[in-house]
């Protein structure tokens, strides 16, 4: 039966009191969040996120005051972990909102005297700790299990060859750990259990036949980080010692790596750390050279024997110039942003996620920037090392310098990127301060300071309390 036009303007009505209660319930809900939220989880409230183009704008146009207050309240918490060599595991708290902070919310030193590298299994909740421990004959490695207030449960630990500084999680639902030991001149393979036990079931050390060509710093094998392969196959072992990247078969299963050719750098290059990039049918590996400051690229093939072997592309300077640096600079990390190919809308307007597009270097200990002091009432400016932004051509995998940026201060050893692609965290080894700096996904530049948070002793690791684990081995 067809309505009247007096019958249709009053379901009209009705209709649009349903949507108003509805929408009224919807922003009474949202308020509740934010008021309440946890501080694990990261909740950024985007209304245009979560409801199609036509009913956000709907929402707005009946409650645009509302929709403001809401938008303009909205707050993010994320967890951090930081390590110190001053023998702590902290956790920040970055809450970004009409006001921006950094805050310490929990520190630990189970970890042991010296903590020097972090790894995240964030889907068991559990945090693994190195202790680098200098001058001792042993090193370890310390489970936690991480609370949603930031706090850190220890629940095993294992010895390890003396001086872990770096781990590569692998084996088949993360079941192993491969640990390399740089004063140890080594490699470890820590198994772990459902319950969070740890246990060394496989462990070689190298020697040198000579010195090599920086004898200070190659008088014996340094193995500076373990590097699983983007097939999760391989686990890859730069030694700055022995100018070498060792290669290692991994078996997901088993967890026992077996060694392979390893890939030869130039003489007193010193290979610190190194980054794999995946696109189409081709993978690339970019090595940074603390020894020679250098980034050397290399296109990847996989034989069919289980082998790698490796195509050098180029050797460029880290700077991407051949400017003359301080005795004293030293390269110190190297990432490729992450790739997804998530996509998220908000206001009708595409935001990127992290694509694999770019690639970033720190270098240390050379005070080559200024910036203003983070403390507004000190007038002096703070010397900052720089990190360096290059953009990957896929097609080549050749890399273009587009940026150089103040790292927040000196010695940057270890940044992360969040899953995001939009924050970048710095440890700061020599200020003893953690940096966060704002990202543009879609240029791949640095923009801002975000936030800083001053933690005791020199910082060596900082990651985000996110899952980065994208593959880490299957059963064969």
């Amino acid at each position: 039966m067809k309505d009247d036009p007096e019958h249709a303007v009053r379901r009209g009505s009705a209709g649009l009191r349903i949507v108003a209660l509805g929408t009224t319930c919807l922003a009474i809900f949202l308020s509740f969040l934010l008021t309440f939220q946890p501080t694990r989880w990261p909740i950024t409230i985007a209304i245009t996120s979560h409801l199609s183009s036509s009913a956000a704008s709907m929402w707005k146009s009946l409650f645009p005051a509302a929709a403001a207050g809401l938008l303009a309240g909205s707050t993010s918490a994320t967890l951090l972990y930081v390590t110190s060599y001053a023998g702590t595991v902290t956790t920040l708290d970055l809450v970004e909102g009409a006001t921006t902070k950094l805050e310490t919310v929990a520190s630990t030193t189970a970890c042991g005297a010296n903590p020097s590298w972090l790894a995240l299994d964030y889907s068991k909740s559990f945090l693994y700790c190195l202790d680098e421990a200098w001058g001792q004959t042993l090193g370890a490695v310390t489970s936690f299990y991480t609370h949603a207030n930031g706090s850190l449960t220890p629940l095993a630990t294992a010895e390890l060859v003396a001086g872990p500084v770096s781990i590569a999680e692998f084996g088949v639902g993360g079941s192993g750990l491969a640990v390399a030991s740089y004063a140890g001149s080594g490699i470890d393979v820590v198994g772990l259990a459902p319950e969070g036990g740890v246990q060394l079931i496989q462990n070689e050390t190298y020697k040198l036949e000579k010195p090599g060509p920086v004898p200070d710093r190659q008088d014996v094998p340094h193995p500076h980080q373990a590097i699983l392969d983007p097939t999760a196959r391989f686990i890859l072992v730069p030694d700055l010692g022995a100018d070498l990247v060792r290669v290692y078969q991994a078996d997901a299963g088993t967890l026992k790596l077996t060694p392979i050719a390893p890939l030869k750098v130039a003489p007193g290059a010193g290979p610190r750390h190194a980054a794999f990039k995946t696109v189409l049918n081709k993978t690339y590996f970019y090595v940074l050279t603390e020894l020679s400051n250098t980034i050397i690229g290399y296109e990847v093939h996989y034989g069919r024997n289980k082998t790698l072997s490796f195509s050098k592309m180029f050797t460029i300077p880290t700077h991407g110039d051949d400017r003359e640096l301080v005795e004293t600079a030293a390269a110190g990390e190297i990432i490729v942003t992450p790739q997804s190919e998530e996509e998220s809308e908000a206001d009708d307007v595409p935001m990127q996620k992290p694509d694999g597009k770019f690639l970033i270097v720190s270098s240390r200990w050379e005070y080559s920037l200024k910036i203003p002091n983070f403390d507004p009432t000190n007038s002096t400016e703070i010397a900052s090392d720089p990190l360096i932004t290059y953009a990957i051509d896929s097609r080549t995998g050749s890399l273009k310098k587009i940026q150089e940026f103040a790292a927040g201060g000196s010695g940057p050893r270890h940044f992360s990127i969040n899953g995001d692609g939009n924050r970048l965290a710095v440890g700061l080894q020599g200020d003893g301060r953690v940096a966060i700096i704002e990202r543009d996904v879609r240029t791949g530049l640095l923009k801002d300071f975000v936030a800083t948070a001053n933690v005791e002793g020199e910082v060596n690791a900082v990651i985000f309390s996110e899952d980065y684990h994208v593959k880490r081995g299957m059963a064969v």
